[in-house]
């Protein structure tokens, strides 16, 4: 009775092993490894996170916005400093955003008067809370507080003669570092402020492509948070000595005359030509 009927058939089985196994392995594509995450995680749908529109930088860009903390900046500036990509594809990247819902941007003006950009991210687009709507202006109670002020950057060396053109040279070797790093992205003012520091070297013997690479050799690996205030310290750290003083050349000596005869009193004088000798010249004032 212990003996099992070899003849007998064998249990029917689905030739789609993922209708009987939900959670079987494919056979290709990826394969998730994941844990249960209880800190540290945030929640991203999948209607970004797999958008059909997006591009796949948007999308990167998307998740990493909902994933910061409120107060974070996420202007362009701050996440060109933050990722290798550069401003005009972030810029592209935010519209796209902006474009599908996923942030909404409005200028807004701050109690002290100053225009301000107020960024809002959503997670599904369409939704909006009440905290979205514009504030209603309140009564002022007691005066506003001063808007902090902007730190100044630090002095740079002087050229001892400034001209259009040296100030121009040197405009243009700081606006061409952000090719060489994304991070060394500089504003009109802050080109102007380093400009003077930037003719000082080139006044030194010192070709624009070797300031260049002065300033953008030997950078450091973390986010440049104050890219002018980092150039303006290296400016004035690593200035170079001045070129060595080349006196200017001695007057070339006078011609040595030949010997002449005078011809009144045969003295030998040198002269460049035959005649009278500086005594018996008559056409002198000494003589007169």
């Amino acid at each position: 009775m212990d003996t099992e009927n070899p003849s007998a058939p064998a249990s029917a089985q689905s030739r789609i092993p993922g209708k009987n196994h939900p959670h079987a392995r494919p056979n290709s594509g990826v394969i998730h490894d994941n844990v249960r995450l209880t800190e540290n995680f945030t929640v991203i749908g999948n209607d970004l996170a797999q958008h059909r529109e997006l591009s796949l930088l948007a999308i990167g860009l998307g998740c990493h916005i909902q994933s910061v903390r409120p107060g974070t900046a996420i202007d362009i500036k701050s996440l060109a400093a933050r990722f290798p990509e550069g401003p005009t594809r972030i810029a592209a990247a935010l519209r796209e955003l902006e474009t599908h819902g996923y942030l909404r941007r409005s200028r807004l003006r701050a109690p002290t008067g100053r225009i301000i950009t107020r960024t809002v991210s959503s997670n599904k687009p369409g939704h909006r809370r009440a905290a979205d709507t514009p504030d209603k202006p309140v009564r002022r109670t007691a005066p506003d507080k001063p808007p902090p002020r902007k730190r100044l950057l630090p002095p740079v060396p002087k050229p001892s003669y400034t001209s259009p053109d040296l100030l121009q040279t040197a405009v243009d070797v700081l606006a061409g570092l952000r090719r060489h790093d994304p991070r060394l992205l500089l504003s009109a003012t802050d080109a102007e402020h380093l400009a003077p520091g930037v003719a000082a070297w080139l006044e030194r013997d010192l070709t624009p492509t070797a300031v260049r690479h002065a300033l953008t050799e030997n950078l450091p690996l973390e986010p440049l948070i104050r890219p002018a205030a980092f150039l303006a310290h290296r400016l004035t750290a690593q200035l170079p000595p001045p070129p060595p003083f080349r006196p200017p050349a001695p007057p070339a000596p006078e011609p040595r005359h030949p010997l002449q005869t005078c011809d009144r009193c045969d003295r030998a004088f040198r002269a460049p030509e035959p005649g009278r000798c500086r005594d018996c010249r008559t056409d002198l004032p000494e003589a007169a």
